[in-house]
């Protein structure tokens, strides 16, 4: 245990180097252009240098090896929380959830009301235990499927319960990221270890109040918003464009007839006769009698008739002309790109949606922002977790994007992806949480052996597992530990701890620790809830010891406050996703969020006060 007693206003040059550094990194992580893993990464590497050119001598006279800062890539946390996405990540692969899906799907059918209850309780019992990201990524098309069917808005019940899937994350060790990282740190600076369910009572009290808030009266504050995307581009049709005798296009090269058109047409192939296909290059001339094979929407494919000269029609059977252009079985549909899919953080240019998906793309909605597929510059878009797109494209292709999980289609369907292996993976998962809940393996070390299990029985491909991976989440539970470190060794946390002890001075212990929620709360909707709980963590652990008062409950403050992550759409990336899924806006989060956090700060100070008598 850190017992440094550093004076308020003194502390040591390394101390205030990293203080300032501190200071920086939680202002990058408010930066939305940077990457949040290139802040990061400049933060550890500042670290690294500064601690290597100017070493820090301990108190016992020994150097801080820089190499200190590296132990963060084996933390048993992050080992944990990297096993545990890959984990989910098989439940959203194998369609493990689709009974739990399929039920909710049945109940809204017979009382709204109620099931509208069940949805968000279900929601926040399954992100106790899971990764709420694939919860969201389960109820989503449940709920936007209601919504459709009841001609309402989907944002009455969105965001409701992406919020309660939060709420349910705060429950145990392993809910999220954050729970994992500050009980581990905690740990490492001397705290007893917590059990799986050793503050599930607290946050049950509080998600009773705050899931009634989330049932009764959110639904009446938030306005109606319309889902993104939504009749933004026009349907496209595939037809074919009969060039007629002396017309303009007749005995033209392609190159002339793209000339004519201001470079628009896009002509997929030339039919000549029966069955002879003539390849598309430029210096191809178009005689009478030739169908060209082009795709673009009903006011273009009319305008390209006029201006070359032609009979539109669809099929093979030229006496189609009264229905000139039809979508066949095409449908058009909102998908979401889901973290850690093969598609984040790749550019549209790359992302080769036509021939792996079999979906043609038709705009883009990325951070509250709408963009068409044609416009210039799309290819070089990068795409992000919770962007929506709008694409088209045939019933099997649709179905075959729902089965790989890669992207999360809105499209109002109850089919739900499944496969064989899918009880499979639940039986692993419930595996993983009932050894770590009964002490018979720490969680990363059952989480690690279901990651095998799940790869040796095919469950997912190392593919897959890869991709469930993120680098930001890394990065950042890497650069935070290294700075935890320096704030420690330092006395930098020991520091801060002095000053918010002497700013509070003549307060009781129940109020500092209120205190000390609100102001995790405030940082978690402002930089990531991972950085700023590892920061919190060892500055609350100084406040406990400075106060002589149990460290648990300020450890449980720093935890409960960096999951408050309900009033910014930036502050958790399944709230993005809901952003992007229900067209809400900013101010939505704000209305809604604000006062749940309120109610929930309120709830677990006063729970907290009472259970640990910090009067």
């Amino acid at each position: 245990m850190i017992e440094q007693q550093v004076a308020i206003g003194a502390p040591q040059p390394h101390a205030i180097g990293v203080l300032v550094l501190t200071l920086i990194a939680l202002f990058l992580f408010t930066r939305e252009r940077i990457p949040l893993q290139t802040s990061s990464l400049f933060v550890f590497c500042v670290l690294l240098v500064a601690f290597y050119l100017f070493p820090y001598r301990l108190a016992d006279g020994s150097i801080l090896q820089v190499k200190e800062f590296f132990l963060g890539f084996g933390n048993e946390a992050l080992i944990a929380v990297s096993a545990l996405m890959i984990v989910g990540q098989a439940l959203v692969r194998t369609g493990a959830m689709e009974p739990i899906g399929r039920f909710l799907a049945k109940i809204w059918r017979v009382k709204p009301s109620l099931s509208f209850l069940l949805t968000l309780v279900t929601g926040a019992v399954l992100s106790a235990f899971i990764n709420n990201t694939p919860i969201v990524v389960l109820l989503l098309p449940i709920l936007i499927n209601v919504s459709l069917r009841t001609g309402q808005s989907p944002s009455r019940t969105l965001l409701p319960m992406g919020l309660a899937t939060l709420l349910g994350g705060m429950a145990t060790t392993i809910g999220t990221s954050t729970n994992l990282l500050v009980v581990k740190v905690a740990e490492d600076l001397g705290m007893p270890p917590f059990g799986m369910f050793d503050f599930a009572k607290p946050v049950a009290i509080a998600a009773f109040f705050a899931i009634l808030y989330l049932w009764l009266i959110v639904p009446k504050v938030l306005p109606e918003r319309e889902p993104p995307l939504q009749d933004t581009s026009p349907r496209v049709f595939t037809a074919q464009l009969e060039i007629l005798p002396g017309s303009f296009a007749d005995g033209k090269t392609l190159a002339e007839i793209r000339d004519k058109t201001n470079g628009e047409i896009n002509v997929e192939r030339i039919i000549r006769g029966d069955n002879l296909s003539i390849t598309t290059l430029p210096d191809v001339e178009v005689k009478a009698g030739d169908r060209l094979v082009v795709s673009d929407t009903a006011d273009r494919l009319r305008d390209y008739e006029v201006e070359l000269g032609g009979k539109l029609y669809a099929g093979e059977n030229p006496e189609n002309a009264e229905q000139p252009f039809k979508a066949g079985d095409q449908s058009i549909a909102e998908v979401v790109v889901i973290g850690g899919s093969t598609l984040d953080r790749v550019r549209v240019g790359d992302a080769r949606l036509n021939s792996k998906y079999g979906l043609r793309l038709l705009a883009i909605h990325s951070q509250g922002k709408e963009t068409q597929a044609r416009s210039k510059g799309v290819n070089d878009m990068v795409l992000r977790a919770g962007d929506v797109l709008l694409v088209q494209g045939d019933k099997q292709a649709m179905r075959e994007v729902k089965n790989a999980g890669t992207l999360l289609v809105l499209d109002g369907g109850e089919e739900l992806p499944h496969t064989r292996k899918a009880p499979l993976a639940l039986l692993v998962m419930a595996v993983v949480v009932i050894t770590a809940a009964t002490g018979l393996m720490p969680i990363a070390v059952s989480a690690v052996v279901g990651v095998f299990i799940l790869i040796a029985t095919g469950c997912l491909r190392w593919r897959d597992a890869t991709n469930a991976l993120s680098t930001q989440v890394i990065l950042v539970i890497v650069a935070s530990l290294a700075l935890g470190t320096a704030l420690i060794k330092t006395g930098g946390a020991d520091f801060l701890a002095h000053v918010f002890v002497s700013a509070t001075d003549g307060l009781s212990p129940g109020v500092i620790l209120a205190m000390l929620i609100f102001f995790m709360a405030i940082l978690t909707n402002v930089v990531s809830n991972n950085a700023a709980a590892v920061i919190g963590t060892p500055i609350a652990v100084s406040i406990a010891q400075r106060l002589g008062m149990p460290i648990e409950p300020f450890v449980l403050g720093v935890l409960f406050g960096a999951n408050m992550s309900y009033a910014t759409p930036m502050a958790y990336q399944t709230n993005l996703l809901v952003m992007n899924a229900g067209g809400y806006k900013f101010s939505d989060f704000v209305r809604v969020g604000v006062p749940l956090s309120i109610l929930v700060w309120l709830v677990l100070s006063v729970v907290l006060t009472w259970v640990y008598h910090l009067y």
